[in-house]
């Protein structure tokens, strides 16, 4: 068990981001007719604004809320919030959006699995990741209340030391040999879901990080420019 935890948490995560990286290059670089979303809507509209609304506001929310809670070091705010009131935020914004998008990914589920169009023209990567991440968000709102149980923010501080560490090229997997179980599975499920996502319709994900870089482009000046077409010419 100590070998097994010692690759999950020190080396399992390198393999994950560099097939994530990697994956994510040689699909775009190869495959790019596959690189979409693989939209339903026009199969069946009814459900999808709630449920694809509802999913990508709470997934966007937990994810830059885990990037931020995680990585940013811990004396960056120790000066104007201790690590008990960052821990019970985490637990009330980070329950919220995860309940949130636990309900749209639950009415996207009910879609793909019980509307017979949806179902056959769906692959089998978009209903298994799309149970991954139901599961993976069970397993979210089940730290909840062990977290609650430490409201001091030791749990917090484990958690965000191992993943400076892992960013830091420092892997240091007996650092989590004190957190519950559930906090375990819901990391390692994470960075698995990383590892598949370069091979599933998730890999649209990128497309839409890219797209904010429109938000910095310069403008583009468009001048009407009336052309000298012969008299009875074809326009």
């Amino acid at each position: 068990m100590n070998a097994l935890h010692a690759f999950l948490f020190s080396v399992y995560p390198y393999i994950c981001l560099a097939v994530f990286l990697m994956g994510s290059l040689a699909r775009f670089d190869r495959d790019q007719y596959t690189w979409k979303s693989d939209s339903s809507q026009l199969l069946r509209a009814r459900q999808l604004r709630w449920g694809s609304n509802l999913f990508h506001a709470g997934i966007l929310f937990l994810f830059f809320g885990h990037t931020v809670g995680l990585l940013t070091p811990h004396w960056l705010y120790e000066a104007f919030v201790t690590p008990g009131q960052k821990q019970v935020f985490a637990v009330v914004s980070g329950g919220t959006a995860g309940f949130v998008c636990f309900v749209g990914l639950t009415i996207l589920l009910h879609r793909r699995i019980f509307d017979p169009r949806i179902r056959l023209t769906s692959h089998r990567t978009d209903l298994a990741i799309a149970l991954i991440l139901w599961v993976q968000l069970l397993l979210g709102l089940a730290t909840l209340p062990h977290s609650l149980e430490h409201r001091d923010g030791s749990t917090m501080l484990v958690l965000s030391d191992w993943a400076q560490h892992i960013a830091t090229f420092r892997p240091d997997a007996a650092a989590l040999a004190s957190v519950a179980w559930p906090f375990k599975v819901h990391l390692v499920l994470g960075m698995t879901i990383f590892l598949l996502l370069p091979f599933s319709r998730l890999v649209h994900v990128w497309s839409g990080l890219a797209s904010v870089a429109y938000l910095f482009r310069p403008y583009q000046i468009v001048r009407s420019r009336r052309l000298n077409v012969p008299r009875g010419a074809a326009r």
